[in-house]
């Protein structure tokens, strides 16, 4: 694994563009940056995969322990959500997609967390960096099926769900939302489903049917949404979820709000203790920690936000609205450092299988909505 600098192409924000990530830039500073790349062998690769497959594996025993132990309160996890979570673990209902985010410095590969509810970065993993790497290294290779799987999972998902498959999020979200929702909307146009993107805010409740509707009254058979569980379940429709269940299909399911969980950290700790992949992770409540410099995660918590490396030297924090909840203190990952940049592997399961990575970069190592996208090739 190497960082190598190279030339970005001389009309790379038209092209990126053109190629459907319009959030190429977080104000003045380059989102994506093609001035450098990660090169990997063929065997790095491989070890990547079957990290990626294995830790998926131990992830899905990770729920089942949940739901066999009923550990819900320990994930501060409500019994509402718990009888949702049960419900879909046993129906399996679809579900598409997530991203293990990865410390990887060539021999190490260690689990950050699992982003399995939500997770974006996807057009750049997908489409950008397959076309930088045709553009640039035409008779490379790049660990990218991503596109092609989504798609293939759409099309053997069209006896399954209702016509039209919605596709929801928020007119207030980040662009990087909007512009995931499209293109995951577009992937399942593509594998032949009659899509409809809805906001969030236009779901409506039938009480006469005891079903969700769209704006034109229309029942909600199979719905994807990019809005976290925690969010859903907290608001005012959260209760109609539960006797709604069965007339629609949320995806991702509800059993994802587990694994999206920085709780199941140390539950996969328990259960495979002192396994390769895995970073020593506790519950900050629960026992003192044999930590002595950890990274501080809110339970609940995205874009790298109320986390802290805490080290003898001093602490290193990202602010923010989340911990309320408690936090989970993991051990330091070997993260490397390339030219003062942090890189943390995406890594991507469509339908239960290793697809292809991504490289978000900061200058702190600890990522946040701040972090570069960088492509890669071996």
């Amino acid at each position: 694994m190497k960082r190598r600098s190279i030339p970005p192409r001389a009309d790379w924000e038209a092209t990126v563009s053109s190629q459907g990530l319009t959030y190429h830039h977080v104000g003045d500073r380059p989102y994506w940056n093609e001035t450098g790349f990660y090169e990997f062998t063929a065997r790095e690769i491989d070890n990547l995969e079957q990290a990626t497959n294995e830790l998926h594996e131990m992830c899905l025993a990770a729920v089942q322990r949940v739901i066999d132990e009923n550990l819900f309160a320990r994930l501060r996890i409500s019994e509402l959500a718990a009888t949702l979570v049960r419900k879909t673990w046993e129906a399996e209902p679809p579900a598409i997609y997530g991203r293990f985010d990865l410390a990887y410095d060539g021999t190490q590969i260690k689990l950050l967390e699992y982003n399995a509810d939500t997770p974006t970065a996807l057009v750049e993993a997908a489409v950008i960096q397959w076309y930088w790497m045709k553009d640039n290294f035409p008779h490379g290779d790049q660990f990218n099926s991503i596109h092609e799987r989504l798609i293939a999972k759409w099309q053997e998902l069209r006896q399954y769900c209702g016509s039209p498959l919605f596709f929801a999020g928020v007119d207030d979200a980040a662009h990087e939302d909007l512009m995931t929702l499209t293109y995951l909307a577009d992937t399942a146009q593509q594998a032949g489903h009659t899509v409809t993107l809805l906001d969030m805010g236009d779901i409506g409740y039938d009480h006469d049917s005891y079903r969700f509707v769209a704006p034109s009254r229309d029942p909600i058979k199979s719905i994807f949404k990019l809005y976290p569980w925690e969010w859903m379940l907290a608001e005012e429709f959260g209760p109609y979820l539960n006797e709604t269940s069965v007339a629609t299909d949320w995806i991702e399911p509800a059993w994802k709000m587990v694994l999206s969980n920085k709780g199941i950290l140390p539950i996969l700790w328990e259960l495979y203790p002192n396994h390769p992949y895995l970073l020593p992770a506790y519950f900050e409540d629960e026992q003192p920690s044999t930590l002595v410099e950890y990274c501080r995660k809110p339970i609940f918590g995205r874009e790298g936000k109320n986390v802290s490396l805490r080290r003898q030297s001093g602490t290193i924090a990202n602010e923010g609205p989340y911990g309320a909840q408690g936090f989970i203190r993991q051990a330091i990952a070997p993260i490397p450092e390339f030219d003062r940049n942090f890189p943390v592997l995406g890594s991507w399961v469509i339908d239960g299988e290793s697809a292809g990575v991504g490289i978000r970069e900061s200058e702190i190592p600890i990522s946040d909505n701040l972090s570069c996208f960088v492509p890669h090739m071996f």
